[in-house]
């Protein structure tokens, strides 16, 4: 299995991607995997829901080009990225603290995974990025739209246009980052929820619902499905099939 759902003793359901070997790349199976999770945490005996991944190396390197990479078509790139879009919306609305735990990585759709939860723990030195300019498509699964919703837009323009990597540290100090640790483990999120997160759950999720208020008024839904469907017709050009084919040539060859 491509993935990991665990409920720990201090009320954290963890979910943790466990392909270290494809870097935790997103397939259909991850997609599945996170949603069930998203399900899990409704239950009462959930405080909240943690998202990382396997091993030292990387969070999650987007999705798997290796297997993306065959979607052709406008329809054939819709199904999947407003599947994973409808995924991340569900994250975000999920009436529970959510905390991406950046173990590595986090590069093209892992940074929109993060940016879906409301905090993100770094290890430091870990490296993100919003590199999805560089393969000649948008922010595909709602992610730059959170981005917006995240941090001050000057700063949300700069990390999606430049298409660039970022450390942890730097990302920090303009507040996409809460918290950068020397290792960002299980320890580290129920450290946090112990700390930052110690009031009753419901009355964390009273809190995270005027939130939720916020965005039901602002329609982020339905923003996010339009940067999906602005992606996609991105997705279609050749300009896009060129640059992956570009990438995984680069990747091979190493």
């Amino acid at each position: 299995m491509d993935y990991h759902i665990e409920r720990l003793p201090s009320g954290l359901l963890l979910f943790k991607i466990t392909r270290a070997e494809k870097r935790n790349a997103v397939n259909f199976e991850v997609m599945e995997g996170l949603q069930k999770a998203i399900d899990r945490a409704q239950s009462t005996d959930v405080r909240a829901l943690v998202v990382t991944g396997e091993g030292e190396q990387a969070f999650c390197s987007g999705g798997d080009l290796s297997v993306f990479h065959a979607l052709r078509t406008e329809e054939e790139a819709y199904s999947m990225l407003s599947k994973m879009g409808e995924i991340l919306y569900n994250l975000a609305v999920l009436p529970k603290p959510t905390i991406a735990l950046i173990n590595g990585a986090a590069v093209g759709g892992g940074c929109e995974i993060a940016t879906a939860c409301d905090f993100r723990i770094a290890k430091i030195g870990a490296k993100l990025g919003f590199i999805q300019g560089s393969l000649a498509i948008t922010t595909g699964w709602g992610g730059g739209t959170l981005l917006f919703e995240r941090i001050q837009a000057p700063h949300a323009l700069k990390l999606l246009s430049e298409a660039s990597i970022y450390r942890a540290e730097q990302l920090d100090q303009i507040g996409f980052i809460n918290q950068v640790v020397d290792e960002a483990n299980e320890a580290e999120a129920e450290q946090f929820l112990e700390k930052e997160l110690s009031i009753q759950s419901e009355v964390l999720s009273a809190y995270k619902q005027i939130q939720i208020r916020m965005w039901e008024v602002s329609r982020l839904h339905e923003r996010m499905m339009q940067e999906v469907r602005e992606c996609t017709v991105l997705w279609a050009k050749d300009e896009h099939h060129q640059a992956v084919d570009t990438f995984l040539n680069g990747k091979n060859n190493h």
